[in-house]
C-alpha cells in the first residue's frame, strides 16, 4: 500500500540560525506514529544560518549520511577530518562505538540546506568511518544514481546496513520508475520541485512510504530532485 507524509505534518523547529523539518521523532518533536521507516531512524531537513551551525557533539551506533542541497557545510570530527561539502555532495560517517563532530556553515553570506539522514546499522560497536563525494548532476539528471548501498557499489559511499539510497534529479515532464521488490519497502523523499507518483502529486518535504511489490511511475511537474531508499521490508 501507499502512504503519503505530507511536508507540511512533519515536526518543526525555529533555533534562529536554525530551521529544521523532522521527518520522523525526533529532539522536542515526539509522534508515534513516525519513529521511523524500517531501518531509517531521522531525515531532519536543516537550513543554517551563514557562519552558524551545530557544535562539536556526539553520536553512537549509527549511520548518519548528509545529503547537501545548497551552500557548503564545513565538518570536522574527532577521527581527525576536516572537510568542507558542497551543493551535489554527499557525506557518510559510521559513528559506531562513538564519535564527535561539528557541522558549521562555511559561508558567511549564504544558507545551507542539508539532508541529514540516520539509518540504524545492521552491527553495533563498529569502527568509527568516513567518507565524502561529489555526485556531479549528469549522473543524477532523469535517472537514478546509487548514492549508498551495503557493498558500496559503482562506487557509492558504504553503509552498514541493507540500504540503498538512490538520487535523481529530473527535469520538467521527465518520468521515471520506482521499482519495489518482494520483500522490500520503499521510501520516497521529494527533496524540492514537485512530482507526480502513480497519481499523487507531490511537493518539496512530502514523502511517499511503500510496502508492496509494485511498480511506480514517477513525472516531474518542474525540476525535482528526490532521493529513494530501498530498504528491509518495513514491520509494521
Amino acid at each position: 500500500m501507499l502512504h503519503v507524509r505530507p511536508s507540511n505534518t512533519r515536526g518543526y523547529a525555529d533555533h534562529g540560525w536554525l530551521q529544521s523539518f523532522h521527518s520522523f521523532s525526533f529532539a522536542g518533536y515526539y509522534d508515534p506514529q513516525y519513529m521511523g521507516y524500517s531501518v531509517l531512524r531521522v531525515i531532519n531537513d536543516d537550513q543554517v544560518a551563514p557562519g552558524k551551525g551545530f557544535g562539536m557533539h556526539g553520536h553512537q551506533d549509527m549511520e548518519i549520511i548528509t545529503y547537501m542541497l545548497a551552500g557548503e557545510l564545513r565538518h570536522t570530527d574527532s577521527m581527525g577530518h576536516s572537510e568542507v561539502i558542497r551543493a551535489g555532495d554527499v557525506q557518510r560517517m559510521t559513528a559506531g562505538t562513538g564519535v564527535r563532530h561539528s557541522e558549521m556553515n562555511a559561508s558567511g553570506e549564504t544558507t545551507a540546506h542539508l539532508l541529514q539522514i540516520w539509518i540504524t546499522p545492521d552491527t553495533l560497536g563498529l569502527p568509527p568511518g568516513y567518507e565524502d563525494k561529489t555526485i556531479p548532476l549528469e549522473d543524477k539528471q532523469n535517472r537514478w544514481s546509487l548514492i549508498a548501498s551495503p557493498g558500496a557499489q559503482a562506487g557509492s559511499l558504504k553503509v552498514h546496513q541493507d540500504v540503498s539510497l538512490y538520487a535523481t534529479v529530473l527535469t520538467a515532464d521527465q518520468a521515471l520508475p520506482v521499482h519495489v521488490m518482494a520483500g522490500r519497502s520503499a521510501y520516497l523523499h521529494i527533496a524540492r520541485g514537485e512530482v507526480e507518483i502513480d497519481g499523487q502529486r507531490l511537493q518539496a518535504g512530502d514523502a511517499l512510504m511503500v510496502d508492496v511489490s509494485q511498480e511506480l511511475s514517477m513525472r516531474a511537474a518542474r525540476e525535482s530532485e528526490v532521493l529513494w531508499f530501498d530498504l528491509p521490508q518495513n514491520a509494521e
